[in-house]
């Protein structure tokens, strides 16, 4: 009868092992499909691997203790030719189009060619080859060498864009001017779902026939910004803010402060008060700033500029507002003086300007920091005094920042933070 490997499964985006912690299977058990036959440690949790079809265990390769790469075979199983046209198997023992599998002597009975030839059959649509001198580490120092190849995933897979890019392609991207964020949309036809250069001219086929316009350098400006962000894994917090009070106080100013400025403000203290939320990982340190430098969100024609004002910490609103308004200005008519541009620690963007309540903008790739502020709404808010609803302005405040920095709670308390401050807006 055919024999099926089971391989280590792909546990998760970023595991690339895992640790056999127990096997609950013995040579010549009988075992049903999806039955739970090992359990394993990855850096992340307790996980357990399953059969992919019914049938006899054959033969079990992996030890307890030992770590083994995603896609390295753990055991075999002998099945037969109904079960797997029934489990959907192809001969490496993943779903996909079933081709004849040779019937296999078990045990000692194999020879060495035999055995070489069905490593290698056992491997040959997985998306980690694994050396046979690493399968089973020897010592806990020992881990197996992982290794990418392109020809699928070991669990099917139905992926798109370039996740993979040969020589070729990229020479050929790199003669049009192009990245692998402009072919996220590709489907591609070779294993695995990966784009092949007849993907990729094809799809270079189509847009010529379509209407397209020249970008202006300042949205390409914008894109690869974003796209460099985009690199790094962020995450978005929220929470309502009543803005009465910020309200009342603006209509006291003259000149008045925007609504953003006071944020800025807010954002300036809560940072000055704990800088290490505003740093940024190098290597195994987090980079402290040198000076709360923020910036703001400023749209202009097809793009946006972040004039930065500097030191906010250490100037009042009162002081601010008419040098909040001159950028302002000068970002539209795209002249900002020298102080007012490159890197701050942290950017303010008023999307409740356009009507939006709710949004999870992007940090800067030199910042990790940036916070939202959403339109203004009337709600009705419980009075415990009067014991009735009354009406009151509220604004969502919004946090996204680089995980790798913040976790929730950090990123909650400093959202709460920069709430309270806005409740008080003399202090600012």
């Amino acid at each position: 009868m055919p024999r099926v490997p089971i391989h280590m499964p792909q546990l998760g985006e970023s595991i690339a092992e895992a640790t056999i912690r127990e096997i609950g299977i013995a040579a010549g058990d009988e075992v049903k499909a999806d039955q739970e036959i090992f359990q394993v440690e990855t850096d992340k949790a307790m996980m357990g691997v399953t059969t992919p079809a019914s049938g006899a265990v054959l033969e079990i390769v992996a030890a307890i203790d030992e770590s083994y790469a995603v896609g390295a075979t753990l055991a075999y199983l002998e099945v037969t030719e109904e079960e797997i046209q029934r489990a959907g198997l192809n001969k490496s023992g993943d779903t996909g189009p079933v081709q004849p599998l040779p019937e296999t002597p078990s045990g000692s009975d194999r020879g060495d060619n035999a055995a070489s030839s069905t490593e290698e059959s056992d491997t040959a649509g997985v998306h980690f080859a694994v050396s046979e001198e690493n399968m089973i580490a020897s010592g806990p120092d020992e881990r197996p060498e992982v290794k990418p190849t392109i020809e699928g995933l070991p669990v099917p897979a139905s992926a798109t864009g370039a996740s993979y890019l040969s020589p070729r392609m990229k020479a050929r991207m790199e003669e049009l001017g192009l990245n692998a964020a402009d072919l996220a949309g590709v489907a591609g036809s070779g294993a695995g779902g990966r784009v092949t250069i007849e993907d990729f001219e094809k799809f270079i086929r189509e847009i010529e026939k379509n209407k397209t316009t020249e970008a202006s350098p300042m949205r390409i400006a914008v894109a690869d910004s974003m796209r460099r962000s985009w690199s790094r894994p962020l995450a978005t917090v929220g929470v309502p803010v009543v803005l009465d009070e910020v309200i009342a106080h603006r209509r006291r100013q003259d000149p008045k402060p925007g609504i953003a400025l006071y944020a800025i403000r807010a954002l300036a203290i809560a940072l000055a008060e704990n800088t290490a939320v505003a740093g940024r990982l190098v290597g195994e340190r987090i980079v402290h700033p040198t000076a709360i430098d923020i910036g703001f969100a400023v749209e202009v024609d097809d793009g946006v500029l972040v004039p930065v004002i500097r030191e906010v910490d250490g100037k009042r609103l009162a002081e601010l507002a008419d040098y909040y308004d001159l950028l302002v200005q000068k970002a539209r008519e795209r002249k900002l003086p020298p102080e007012a541009r490159g890197a701050g620690i942290a950017t303010v963007t008023n999307f409740g300007t356009f009507g939006i309540v709710w949004a999870t903008p992007i940090p800067l790739p030199e910042q990790n920091l940036v916070l939202g502020l959403g339109a203004g709404t009337k709600v009705p808010h419980w009075d415990p005094e009067t014991e009735t609803f009354v009406p009151k302005t509220e604004a969502h405040l919004t946090l996204s920042f680089d995980h790798r920095i913040l976790d929730g709670g950090a990123a909650g308390r400093l959202l709460q933070r920069i709430g309270g401050l806005l409740q008080e807006p003399d202090t600012l």
